[in-house]
């Protein structure tokens, strides 16, 4: 895992952002737990008009189901912090923005609103994609240690990590 103070959460955004214009692409952003600190970690940066398009936090259920069109059904059969949720934000957010790559977040940074199941630290991220008419999506599952900063700041951390893998 990278480290997460802010120079190394902006240098491996800039990475991101880097091989994204390269590229050409663009990206869109979905937070729940993050509450936009991975959009602010990549449009931070000077010219990431060029890649980045556009964020939702969408922190509560119900903006989790108008913004990116994650199914309530979904939402109270798995829970807002889970691997189908995440997916579908991600989806949501590729297809509402029209973007190349998504990457969304969902999660609980502390120190209260742990379950039976999901203690504080746990997040999911999903990244989306488009390539060759298809979406591709994948996603992982953390469990962070410390506190609420440090859990946010991880959990940007291995969003743009994951932006780097093939």
């Amino acid at each position: 895992m990278p480290a997460t103070g802010d120079s190394a959460l902006y240098r491996l955004a800039a990475r991101v952002g880097r091989r994204l214009h390269k590229a050409g692409a663009s990206i869109a952003t979905a937070e729940s737990c993050t509450g936009g600190f991975l959009a602010k970690c990549l449009t931070d940066l000077s010219g990431s008009s060029h890649y980045f398009d556009r964020g939702w936090i969408a922190y509560s259920n119900a903006a989790k189901q108008k913004l990116l069109g994650v199914s309530a059904r979904v939402l109270a059969r798995h829970g807002a912090v889970s691997e189908p949720v995440a997916l579908a934000m991600a989806r949501g957010a590729l297809k509402a923005a029209g973007a190349t790559v998504a990457v969304a977040v969902t999660g609980i940074a502390g120190p209260t609103g742990a379950t039976a199941g999901r203690p504080v630290g746990t997040v999911w991220i999903a990244w989306a994609r488009h390539e060759r008419g298809r979406i591709l999506t994948r996603a992982e599952h953390h469990r962070f240690a410390g506190d609420r900063d440090a859990v946010r700041r991880l959990t940007v951390a291995a969003a743009l990590a994951g932006l780097l893998q093939p």
